[in-house]
């Protein structure tokens, strides 16, 4: 098989063949046709999340088609298509029993994945995913089968980038009809956030960016007005477009905690929330006037848009096929795995919305 992989931070990924073991009783191995570059590999490759064991195979957004399958796995057959989640639940901690299997407390003994060997090394894989490759081994319970009507570089994004920002409203802050939104950031979570909350029926829905083409996009995904905030005070702006109350409800999509973060709280009405959604560097501080709390405003994270996999990319996959969710506009370049790091380049530049490696 071959697979991008990082070798140090700051440096191009570099196309390696790999071999792969063979799978386990309880292991599906897969053919990748499709995997989204989402920011998330791009903080690896900065070295803004030192956590991350160093060489890996990157990627974490794929969708292929099952290969093989261990005797112990169920509902699983060759030739299904699947999404894949990377996100390992027990099913059995608190956590899994009352619906959030996100927040799964026995994650960490979860997330022992099969290393792949290259001349004898041991190869981690981003997220226990490793989809920057053209096949992986994973254990069944991370493997979601699809509707084979269903376009794999579309299904792919749904495994990250759309249940994060879709999820976040839907199934963090579960945004009422009616209900006012600012959306801070037109990435590839943002747009997700902007077209989560008008499947949610929010009115009006506020985006706010630095870059004009992305807002231009935020407007393709559902967003009523746009905030340039390189050009104006968008705690400002947003007060003046809901008649000085703020919003209902802000999502910080960026990662920023700074700018940004301060002005999602600050921007919310009385007894507003704001959702994170963006994922900082490590050992971020986070600093603001905690006076701004007196009028009982709420401030939540949200991680992986509180999803349950089994149903929520189903969900979103029928609101697809019904034409209330876009995947096709999100595709904005598609690349050849061997050119990973022009893929990195326009997302660090903003260029797209969402990249697909073709792995085919």
């Amino acid at each position: 098989m071959k697979a991008a992989v990082l070798y140090d931070v700051n440096t191009p990924l570099q196309i390696e063949r790999i071999a792969l073991p063979n799978i386990e009783n309880d292991q599906v191995r897969v053919r990748l046709v499709a995997s989204g570059v989402c920011h998330s590999d791009w903080h690896v490759v900065k070295g803004e999340w030192p956590f991350i064991s160093i060489p890996i195979i990157l990627g974490h957004e794929g969708a292929g088609i099952v290969e093989e399958i261990g005797s112990e796995v169920n509902n699983i057959k060759v030739g299904d298509h699947v999404i894949l989640s990377w996100k390992r639940n027990c099913g059995l901690c608190e956590m899994c029993q009352v619906g959030y299997p996100n927040l799964c407390d026995a994650e960490a003994d979860q997330r022992v994945q099969p290393h792949l060997l290259n001349s004898g090394r041991q190869m981690d894989k981003f997220n226990g995913l490793g989809t920057f490759s053209t096949e992986t081994i994973l254990p069944q319970d991370v493997v979601i089968p699809i509707d084979k009507e269903i376009p794999l570089p579309q299904a792919a994004l749904v495994g990250c980038g759309v249940v994060t920002g879709v999820g976040a409203v839907l199934n963090t802050a579960k945004v009422q009809p009616g209900k006012s939104v600012a959306v801070f950031g037109c990435g590839g979570v943002g747009l997700n956030v902007i077209q989560g909350a008008m499947i949610a029926g929010a009115e009006p829905i506020i985006a706010i960016d630095i870059l004009n083409n992305k807002l231009e996009l935020g407007k393709q995904f559902g967003a009523t007005h746009t905030v340039n905030s390189s050009q104006v005070d968008p705690v400002m702006a947003i007060q003046d477009l809901t008649e000085g109350q703020g919003v209902h409800y802000a999502f910080e999509a960026i990662g920023l905690i700074s700018d940004p973060f301060k002005q999602s709280i600050l921007c919310t009405r009385k007894r507003g929330i704001t959702v994170y959604v963006g994922h900082a560097p490590v050992n971020t501080p986070v600093d603001f006037d905690a006076r701004i709390l007196f009028s009982e405003k709420m401030v939540i994270g949200s991680y992986y848009g509180t999803c349950r996999p089994r149903v929520d990319f189903p969900r979103l996959l029928g609101l697809y096929k019904a034409d209330k969710l876009k995947l096709d506009e999100l595709v904005t370049r598609v690349y050849p795995l061997e050119q990973i790091n022009q893929a990195f380049t326009a997302l660090g530049a903003g260029e797209v919305a969402r990249s697909v490696l073709d792995l085919t």
